[in-house]
């Protein structure tokens, strides 16, 4: 399939490179892709530091960098892996006409660290990020998940022992199943993947990120899951 990630830091590269390793057509989509080449800072997420994207480019060469129309135009299914503060921003840059029918996957949190950790949220109780992309873009299959586990879990869920949950909203059925099938293929098991309903439900899985950054700092750890378990 032909992946648009959209977004150059940390949880755009390790989904990008963990497409391209499935054997997807992958690019990546950035506002500059000169400026993004240019820059020689290393950054850090979480405690993973990251290097230069151009270090990470040479590691990675059939993963091509392309400006944000290009790459949404390229992509069948699109990867919101973008800043949620500048979800909205990236994503009109990436064109309506290269989105409409197509699946958007919202990674995205929007977050607020300006009065430090654990951050808040810029929406929520009666709005957010995923419901205002669908408005946005009605033309679009928006569907929000992976935003309730850190980066590196979103692609390698064995790295949280035992089992553990991850959840899905959208109003697309069929485009729920697109994103079913692309969390199962990085090792989600079936079972645990649990539709929460319509993109009204983004609201739950993006205020859960209060929740778990709280526990980050209680747990000392960013690879840390929930499981929900049901009686029978």
């Amino acid at each position: 399939m032909k992946i648009a990630v959209l977004g150059t830091g940390l949880v755009g590269r390790l989904l990008a490179a963990r497409l391209d390793a499935l054997g997807h057509g992958v690019v990546v989509g950035t506002r500059d892709p000169q400026a993004t080449l240019a820059r020689t800072e290393w950054s850090k997420t979480g405690d993973v530091d990251t290097p230069p994207y151009a270090q990470w480019q040479a590691e990675h060469p059939r993963i091509r960098l392309l400006p944000f129309p290009q790459a949404g135009a390229h992509g069948e299914l699109v990867l919101n892996a973008t800043g949620g503060a500048v979800s909205l921003d990236a994503l009109e840059e990436v064109g309506a006409e290269n989105l409409a029918g197509k699946v958007l996957l919202d990674l995205a949190l929007p977050l607020d660290f300006s009065e430090g950790f654990p951050p808040t949220l810029t929406v929520a109780n009666t709005d957010s990020l995923g419901e205002q992309i669908q408005r946005t873009y009605p033309d679009a299959k928006v569907v929000k998940s992976l935003t309730s586990v850190f980066c590196q879990v979103m692609v390698e869920p064995s790295r949280v022992p035992g089992e553990h949950s991850i959840f899905v909203a959208g109003n697309d059925t069929s485009a729920k199943g697109t994103v079913r099938a692309l969390l199962e293929s990085f090792g989600w098991p079936a079972e645990k993947v649990i539709d929460l309903g319509d993109i009204s439900a983004a609201r739950a899985v993006e205020m859960y990120s209060r929740l778990y950054f709280t526990l980050v700092g209680a747990l000392g750890t960013f690879e840390l899951n929930i499981n929900v378990v049901r009686s029978s």
